[in-house]
């Protein structure tokens, strides 16, 4: 026991002489985190969601028009900006927006006719950014929305609906077969409905009925499906959990890195005639690796906590558990660098790659559920998969303790084997 005690003063007091590991292990995740936190939502349920951005080029002037505008901007999905036509194109070319509607001239009054007979759709332009498919269907949608709720607004209750059975009734009116009969009786019937007293002081426009125009006849109820009534996806928990995922590792690099160093340079050949055990050492230099881990989470997710706003909304307990198993698995992967590593420059090189992957595939940097389904599944056996997903868990998710049961299970399986191959092939001298 004293002798992994001296091991681990020895190897903090080394961590913190180095103000530069300090950084890259402690610092540099805060900020990474917090930079991929907001860009993915940041603290989403405590938020109000972007609004999009959409150019509109409007070359119609009539009063439907005017009245689509009015709809657009108050639209809370929308963030609209009136342009022509060119400047439209000009933006989304360059990728300043991701959608433009362009409006032609006359379009309420034509769409006004053609909800009641077979004239001539008018059309809308879209343009779209093709990098910036979300953002297409959002404004499609809107425009569904808006554009349906002004034109049969003004269809059945304004001037466009007015001026067209008017003169539907003046084409009817020398004609008499039985059908056409019917149908000037019934547009004298509408005619009658639209021009009936209005209460004083509201529009003619407006009122109950389909003279208030037609809209979606359902609303929708959105539910958070979290175990915590009122949580919601919290982008600064997934970030910070995947940096200090990121960061933890490349210390564990080091680690092993440091090893080969003191091997080449025959210090562990030394060691070897003390009466001391391979595990022994190599248990030391764990312990200090995972003391070191637990320092690195505990920065972030203090920071990310007083800082950020964000709150362990499952277990406590649950949460420190996944942290020191992290730390735990986090050491083993830094033994077994050094136990089948050969020369420190080379182990270093492909060690990186190796966490990137495991960070890449184990959805600390883009979360897990955004990945193709057959993806989801593969990613099952990397290790950083299931640290990843009992952090969110613990955090945002706001699960219980039985949440990372099986995640537990699978990092302590991996430490085990980790920790197993590093005592068994560990060498006390280079090759």
């Amino acid at each position: 026991m004293n002798v992994v005690l001296a091991i681990i003063r020895k190897d903090l007091k080394i961590f913190f002489n180095n103000p530069k590991a300090v950084i890259i292990t402690i610092l540099v995740p805060i900020a990474i985190g917090t930079f991929m936190g907001s860009v993915t939502g940041g603290a989403n349920g405590r938020a109000q969601p972007n609004r999009v951005p959409v150019c509109v080029a409007m070359a119609d002037e009539g009063a439907t028009a005017a009245a689509i505008l009015v709809s657009f901007e108050k639209d809370p999905n929308l963030r609209m900006e009136l342009v022509d036509e060119a400047a439209a194109r000009d933006r989304v070319l360059r990728g300043k927006v991701g959608v433009a509607v362009i409006i032609p001239k006359g379009f309420g009054k034509d769409a006004t006719r053609a909800m009641f007979g077979p004239g001539k759709k008018p059309q809308v332009t879209i343009l779209n950014d093709p990098s910036k498919a979300m953002e297409l269907s959002i404004v499609k949608g809107a425009l569904t929305q808006n554009i349906m709720q002004i034109v049969s607004r003004d269809a059945f209750g304004g001037a466009g609906g007015q001026n067209f059975i008017e003169e539907s009734l003046s084409n009817l009116s020398n004609q008499t077969d039985s059908a056409n009969t019917e149908l000037f009786a019934m547009l004298k019937s509408v005619q009658k409905f639209m021009d009936r007293p209005r209460a004083p002081g509201s529009d003619k426009a407006s009122g109950n009925g389909l003279a208030g125009g037609m809209s979606v006849p359902y609303e929708t109820i959105t539910e958070n499906m979290t175990q915590k009534r009122g949580a919601a996806y919290n982008g600064y928990a997934h970030s910070f959990g995947g940096m200090a995922v990121q960061f933890v590792l490349m210390f564990s690099i080091e680690t092993g890195v440091a090893l080969l160093l003191e091997r080449q340079r025959g210090l562990w050949k030394r060691l070897q005639s003390a009466p001391l055990s391979r595990a022994v050492l190599l248990g030391g230099r764990a312990a200090s690796t995972t003391l070191i881990s637990l320092l690195t989470l505990a920065a972030c997710w203090a920071f990310c906590i007083v800082a950020l706003g964000v709150r362990v909304e499952g277990s406590w307990i649950g949460f420190l558990l996944c942290n020191l198993i992290f730390a735990l698995f986090a050491s083993s992967v830094g033994l077994l660098l050094a136990a089948i590593g050969r020369s420190p420059e080379a182990t270093r090189g492909i060690a990186i790659f190796a966490v990137l992957m495991l960070v890449m595939l184990g959805g600390a940097w883009v979360p897990s559920f955004l990945f193709p389904g057959w993806l989801q599944q593969a990613t099952l056996f990397v290790p950083t998969r299931w640290i990843v997903d009992a952090f969110d868990a613990m955090t945002w998710r706001g699960l219980g303790f039985n949440a990372i049961v099986m995640p537990s299970l699978v990092l302590l399986g991996y430490t085990a084997v980790f920790g197993a191959l590093s005592v068994l092939r560990f060498k006390w001298e280079e090759a």
